[in-house]
């Protein structure tokens, strides 16, 4: 028998309002291999408390909720403080002024990608917590991508 491994790739979805965006993650989480997904706060979870489907998540994640590895945690640090005494490396996609482009990040190999909530990213307090901020240039007149896709942007470059 062989013994179960830890998971190595695992993104964290903290404060994500819209549940069409947590269903396109998971199907994206699934495409590139993330091995387990944390919804915190008010994220939406696939199943509400009563176990019911969330039928917007299911639409857009086409099963991939279904199979990949998830868990609830309520609070944000306490689960990162968690994973780092655990070894990983909690990289936080995210405009900062400590941030640097996504496409120079080289994976560690255990690493946390942390997303930012839809209208206000990553709190400051948490990206002290965080081992490397990562971001995505913007070259139009917008200054960010919705979380979705920024999520599989990022993704399918660190984990190519």
């Amino acid at each position: 028998m062989t013994k179960p491994t830890k998971p190595s790739n695992i993104l964290i979805l903290p404060d994500i309002r819209s549940a069409i965006n947590v269903g396109a993650i998971f199907r994206t989480a699934d495409a590139v291999g993330i091995d387990k997904i944390y919804l915190v706060g008010v994220t939406p979870r696939p199943n509400d408390q009563f176990g019911r489907v969330q039928k917007d998540i299911a639409k857009s994640a086409l099963g991939a909720e279904t199979w990949i590895p998830w868990e609830y945690k309520e609070k944000l640090l306490p689960l990162i403080k968690k994973l780092k005494n655990d070894g990983y490396e909690i990289v936080a996609l995210e405009q900062d002024e400590k941030s640097v482009d996504y496409r120079k990040y080289k994976k560690s190999d255990k690493m946390v990608l942390v997303l930012g909530e839809e209208v206000n990213g990553i709190d400051k307090k948490i990206l002290k917590y965080c081992d490397k901020i990562i971001e995505i240039p913007m070259h139009g007149k917008k200054e960010s991508l919705n979380v979705s896709v920024a999520a599989g942007v990022a993704l399918f470059r660190i984990l190519q």
